[in-house]
């Protein structure tokens, strides 16, 4: 069984331990993705349709709106995975030109080789996570940023884009997909949510569908789902007391046990064990 070991979540985004033992469905992040090997056997990822490996000394860079899946070989034992959803908003307020980091072409490749220094920064990181006290905020934001920094210095596109004054994020450029979007958004717990956004385009289904790929290089499902997932993240930092069947019905689900089924399709633990390992910098 997949489970979450310990989880940060703050300004930053979220920073997590995850045991994983069985593949993903494809899914993206509106945050830029970076996957590093802590411990167990080495494993894949694919990223936009290529399988990448995730080693000792690898790491695996998924940008901003990409899609990928967690992809082990069959039969494989588990792996602990360090796993960064950084904000492009956080990395901005050290750095303007790393609002950049939104892009979908902020990363070139989607797997590196880890020089010695980089390791050893995502090392002193894992380490860190894996105390038992609570770790300050500073200290969690210093490291985050110094290992990060690191990594995009040397494996991101940010000079390029930056000197060719690039958008710091793709923009929908038909109308009718602004206007998708925004419904999307904002009645996530709509049943026929996909079938309404559409109407409320002025488009068919299949329309809305195919238009939308164009425009964003994903489906309206993938978009709909990353939402859902992080209102979901957002529900179990905050709420000690709601239930999860108040969750469920929020975000459109008929039956809890559909919303715990979705949830640990995309993250590999349950709503319940990741909320009990999340430490919470929201307010700090």
């Amino acid at each position: 069984m997949s489970i979450a070991q310990r989880v940060f979540h703050g300004k930053f985004g979220r920073v997590a331990l995850l045991n994983m033992d069985r593949a993903l469905v494809t899914h993206t992040h509106s945050e830029c993705h970076v996957l590093v090997k802590v411990s167990g056997e080495d494993t894949f990822f694919n990223v936009n349709g290529r399988r990448v490996p995730l080693a000792d000394r690898s790491a695996v860079l998924v940008n901003a709106w990409e899609p990928h899946f967690y992809d082990p070989q069959p039969g494989a034992g588990n792996t602990l995975i360090l796993a960064l959803y950084i904000e492009p908003a956080w990395l901005a307020t050290a750095q303007q030109s790393l609002a950049l980091s939104a892009r979908p072409d902020f990363f070139p490749q989607p797997c590196i080789d880890l020089s010695l220094q980089i390791r050893t920064l995502a090392d002193i990181l894992i380490a860190e996570m894996h105390g038992y006290g609570l770790v300050p905020k500073e200290r969690i934001e210093f490291l985050l940023f110094d290992f990060l920094i690191q990594l995009i210095e040397d494996f991101s596109q940010w000079r390029q884009l930056w000197r060719q004054g690039a958008p710091s994020h793709g923009e929908f450029r038909d109308a009718r997909i602004r206007r998708g979007t925004a419904y999307l958004l904002e009645h996530l717990e709509e049943p026929d949510l996909i079938d309404n956004a559409a109407r409320a385009s002025g488009l068919s289904r299949a329309h809305f569908f195919a238009l939308f790929k164009k425009d964003t290089g994903m489906t309206p499902t993938l978009m709909v789902n990353d939402a859902r997932m992080r209102r979901a993240f957002t529900w179990l930092e905050r709420e000690r007391s709601g239930t999860l069947g108040l969750l469920s019905d929020s975000l459109g689900f008929s039956e809890q046990g559909h919303f715990t089924r979705f949830f640990r399709q995309h993250i590999g633990a349950s709503p319940s064990q990741y909320q009990r390992v999340v430490d919470s910098y929201a307010k700090s």
